[in-house]
């Protein structure tokens, strides 16, 4: 080989490291100075990304500030396995806290490569307090989720409603204020680490959703939900209500069904369990309804409390005869002793001296062909149709077992919302379940919404009066709680086959047992509407719904420290009576 080509070689290395050297710091620079923008923004884009968060949904509670909807924490556990040290350790003092084997965490543990493995879900406060004070290094929690949560289980659960897994509302309150409560949804900047977990984030409190404060009283609910638990076994009976409220002001004070449900654990569920059968399920009241057939009367001036009238039992129209209970005559008795009695005849007699147009532009007016505008999702309301096609139609027969009760079908809340225009002074006014709507910087209190005048305070005055002979003498007797005057009304009616999902016209010989009641009668501060589907140990509602009212309504005289309207052993009932 020649000396000169042996002494060249260094040198061409030299001179090619050199140009591979200034290629690459080329590039380098292309890459820093030219492209560098770019380069730093792909960078960027992989550790920082847009996350799609949201605030907390809002809570509920009742009146007194007891909760019925919360969001709490759903913490989880899960494992970093490539970051933990000694897994079989782990996973020994892991299984002891969290009650599970040891094995079905080692499995998991033991996944090559993996920075998030979950270990077990939804764990309790105290679960995810004992995992953190153990320091397992690999072993976290994760308590970024939520969940909806009832502390009550089934107390005013159909009230409440629940949410689905979309975070919506479903059924009473949960969905009518589904957006009020649901919190906002924003878009925010987080780092994510190299294996793609985000590690910051915002604070979400300014997005969370809005609290509500419902009238509804806990304490009245819970004993209105036992008591009527209670009537539903002792009477054998399928299932009831029971709805309380102020009826100056429409305030629901309570809203009781049974079966209830859990919200919690809501899935497997029927819909007739669901949905609230106060608002959204509509029955033929019966008797309890012939107070507002007479109300019309009097407010007319058609007939007076001691106005007259001779029933003989039973009144033809065509084929048809409409009788009183038991066939059973009275003889010539006052429009006080038509209520007192529960004389079908007697308020037949009422209605056809109003007018069957005038009668229905009443009801009307009592808002029993709308909707009364409660602030619980899917209210129902029928127009009744039926009954103003026999106007058009002539059937006069129609309007006579409209006059105590049959063949008009409205839903509980529309009874009660009714009956209380009779209490309160003669006002109609809308029914509402929450109190108070609060943020962290806005706080809207809901106030009491007359929704038009029906009846004279005189008229409301005279029913008073007359409700009162009901119970004092009447078959409502068995409401009396010694020093108040309560008024009321029993009424018991048969229930269409079409309610019981039959495919057939006519009357079952099932019932629906109520009584409606107020109290203190002269200065109401509550009415209650009792209702048993179908009791089978009692023929009528004076010996089922009326006790379960009597207990409801001595509950609420101590709770609520009512004064009592006279003193059992000093004053003369009667004589009191009189001066009302």
């Amino acid at each position: 080989m020649n000396s000169n080509t042996f002494k060249l070689r260094p040198s061409l290395i030299l001179i090619l490291i050199f140009a591979l050297g200034g290629v690459v710091l080329f590039r380098l620079f292309c890459l820093q100075i030219n492209e560098g923008s770019k380069y730093r923004a792909l960078a960027s884009g992989q550790q920082n990304n847009v996350l799609d968060i949201e605030g907390k949904r809002g809570d509920v509670y009742f009146r007194g500030g007891e909760p019925l909807a919360l969001t709490e924490k759903d913490p989880l556990v899960y494992v970093s396995p490539e970051e933990i040290e000694d897994k079989d350790s782990a996973a020994k003092k892991l299984a002891e806290i969290l009650n599970m084997d040891k094995q079905e965490i080692l499995q998991k543990m033991n996944k090559s490569g993996s920075f998030y493995q979950i270990i077990q879900r939804s764990v309790s406060k105290e679960v995810a307090d004992k995992v953190k004070a153990a320091a397992i290094k690999g072993v976290s929690i994760d308590d970024k989720k939520e969940k909806r949560y009832y502390p009550g289980e089934k107390t005013a659960s159909q009230v409440i409603g629940f949410i689905n897994e979309d975070k919506k509302g479903q059924y009473g309150i949960e969905e009518y204020y589904n957006d009020q409560l649901a919190g906002k949804k924003a878009a925010t900047m987080v780092d994510r680490n190299p294996w793609g977990f985000v590690f910051s984030s915002e604070d979400t409190s300014s997005l969370n959703g809005k609290s509500l404060t419902l009238t509804i009283d806990y304490n009245i609910q819970f004993m209105a939900e036992k008591f009527l638990a209670e009537g539903i076994e002792k009477y054998g009976a399928s299932g009831g209500n029971i709805i309380v409220m102020d009826p100056n002001t429409g305030e629901i004070i309570a809203m009781a069904q049974n079966p209830g449900f859990d919200p919690n654990n809501y899935k497997n569920e029927k819909f007739e369990v669901l949905s609230n059968s106060s608002t959204q399920k509509i029955f033929e009241p019966g008797s309890i309804f012939k107070p507002i057939t007479m109300s019309v009367g009097v407010n007319e001036k058609l007939v007076t409390p001691d106005s007259t009238f001779t029933d003989t039992g039973c009144v033809p129209y065509g084929k048809y005869n409409v009788c009183n209970y038991a066939n059973k005559a009275w003889g010539t008795i006052t429009m006080t002793e038509i209520l007192r009695r529960s004389v079908n005849t007697g308020v037949m007699y009422v209605e056809k001296k109003i007018g069957h147009k005038k009668f229905l532009d009443y009801l009307d007016q009592f808002g029993l062909f709308d909707k009364t505008g409660v602030d619980l999702a899917n209210e129902a309301a029928t127009e009744n149709k039926t009954l103003k096609k026999a106007y058009d139609d002539k059937v006069e027969v129609a309007f006579a077992n409209t006059s105590f009760g049959q063949g008009i079908g409205i839903t509980p809340l529309h009874m009660i919302t009714a009956f209380s225009c009779l209490t309160n002074g003669g006002n109609l006014m809308k029914p509402y379940i929450v109190k108070e709507i609060s943020s962290e910087t806005s706080k809207e209190e809901i106030k009491p919404q007359v929704v038009r005048r029906v009846i004279t305070e005189d008229t409301s005055n005279d029913l008073r009066k007359m409700l009162v002979q009901v119970v004092e003498g009447g078959f409502g007797h068995l409401a009396k709680v010694p020093g108040y005057w309560i008024g009321g009304k029993t009424g018991t009616s048969q229930v269409p086959y079409a309610s019981l999902g039959i495919n057939q016209a006519g009357y079952s010989s099932a019932t629906w047992q109520t009584f409606m009641g107020f109290a203190p009668a002269y200065n109401p501060k509550f009415i209650a509407l009792i209702k048993l589907d179908n009791p089978t140990a009692t023929k009528t509602s004076e010996y089922s719904a009326v006790p379960i009212f009597h207990d409801l309504a001595k509950y609420i005289f101590d709770y609520w420290q009512i004064p009592p309207d006279y003193n059992v052993d000093e004053v003369n009932k009667e004589g009191a009576l009189d001066k009302k």
